[in-house]
C-alpha cells in the first residue's frame, strides 16, 4: 500500500506570503501522511493547517477523521488550528497529540489559544468532535501507523517522531525545531546525541530543521535550531536515505535558499556519500 507525505507549510516562526517566498512556500508548518484507504495523520498546526483543510473540504466523501501530532505549542506549530476548516463541520473526528508545558495541560493551552481575549470563536464552540491526547517519549498507539516519539533539544518540552505505515512502508521521522549544536542548558540525557542516532537509525526520509545558515549559528545558540549542515551530518551519521531541510528562516527568499539548497548538497556529496537532499516546498509530495 502506497502512502504520500506531502508538506502544507515549511517555514518557521511566523508565516511569510508573498512573491519572494512562493516557490518554497510561506506558510509554517504542517505535513500530512495519507494513504488511500488509511486514516490521516496531520503533522503539526501550523499556518499550512488552513490550506490542507480547504482541500479536505473540497474532496471530502464523508466524514473526516484525523490524527494530529504537535511536535510543540510555539504559535508556528498550532496557529493554523482555529482556521482549519473541518473543524467546523459536524461528524468529523479529530485526535490531538502532543506533550503538556510547564505544568499546564495540552488541551488547557488549545483553549487559550482561542480564549475570547484573542479569538472570537472558543475550542470548545467547533462542531467537529475533538480528543486531546497528552504524549511523551516513547510509543504513540495510532491505529494505522507505527509511530515512536523522541524528545528534542529545543525550548519547551518538543517531540520528533519516527513514523511508518502499519501495513508495511518506509520510515520518516519528523524532527523539527532540534538544536544539534552546542546549546546548553535542555533537559536531556547526557548521551542525547546516541540516542538520537539510534532512534534515526536506518529511516529512509529525515525531515530535519535547518533554520540557520552556518555564518549565524553561533549567535542562535540555545534558541532551539540547527543548521543545514549540521542535519547531514546527523542524516549520515543515522544512515538515513534522504534528508529534507525544514523550518526555513522567515528572512530567506525563494534566491537564499536555492543557494543555501546548492551549497548543503555540495557539502553532502563530500561528507555523507550517498545522501540525497532536498529543501521542503509548499506543494511537494512524497511516497511513502
Amino acid at each position: 500500500m502506497t502512502y504520500t507525505v506531502k508538506f502544507w507549510g515549511t517555514r518557521g516562526s511566523i508565516p511569510t506570503p508573498g512573491p519572494q517566498t512562493a516557490r518554497y512556500g510561506g506558510n509554517t508548518a504542517c505535513v500530512s501522511v495519507s494513504g488511500p484507504d488509511g486514516r490521516l495523520m496531520i503533522l503539526d498546526a501550523g499556518s499550512g493547517l488552513r490550506p490542507l483543510g480547504h482541500e479536505l473540504m473540497a474532496r471530502r466523501n464523508g466524514a473526516i477523521s484525523a490524527d494530529i501530532l504537535l511536535s510543540h505549542t510555539h504559535w508556528d506549530h498550532i496557529q493554523g488550528l482555529p482556521f482549519f476548516k473541518p473543524l467546523s463541520a459536524p461528524g468529523n473526528t479529530f485526535c490531538i497529540y502532543g506533550a503538556a508545558q510547564e505544568g499546564v495541560a495540552l488541551e488547557e493551552i488549545l483553549r487559550r489559544q482561542m480564549d475570547p481575549m484573542v479569538f472570537p470563536v472558543p475550542l470548545t464552540a467547533l462542531a467537529a468532535a475533538i480528543e486531546v491526547h497528552e504524549i511523551t517519549e516513547g510509543s504513540v498507539d495510532l491505529p494505522d501507523f507505527v509511530v515512536q516519539a523522541f524528545r528534542l533539544r529545543h525550548p519547551g518540552t518538543t517531540l520528533g517522531y519516527r513514523i511508518a505505515p502499519a501495513a508495511g512502508g518506509r520510515d520518516i521521522a519528523y524532527v523539527t525545531d532540534n538544536e544539534l549544536g552546542d546549546g546548553a542548558g535542555y533537559p536531556v540525557r547526557a548521551d542525547w546525541r546516541a540516542r538520537l542516532v539510534k532512534f534515526l537509525s536506518g529511516t529512509d526520509t529525515l525531515i530535519h530543521d535547518a533554520m540557520y545558515a552556518e555564518q549565524i549559528i553561533q549567535a542562535r545558540c540555545g534558541w532551539g535550531h540547527s543548521t543545514p549542515r549540521q542535519a547531514v551530518a546527523l542524516a549520515a551519521e543515522a544512515g538515513c536515505g534522504r534528508l529534507i531541510l525544514f523550518h526555513h528562516e522567515p528572512e530567506h527568499d525563494d534566491g537564499a535558499l536555492d543557494r543555501l539548497l546548492d551549497d548543503t548538497r555540495a557539502y553532502a556529496s563530500r561528507t555523507a556519500g550517498a545522501l540525497q537532499v532536498d529543501a521542503a516546498m509548499e506543494g511537494l509530495e512524497l511516497p511513502l
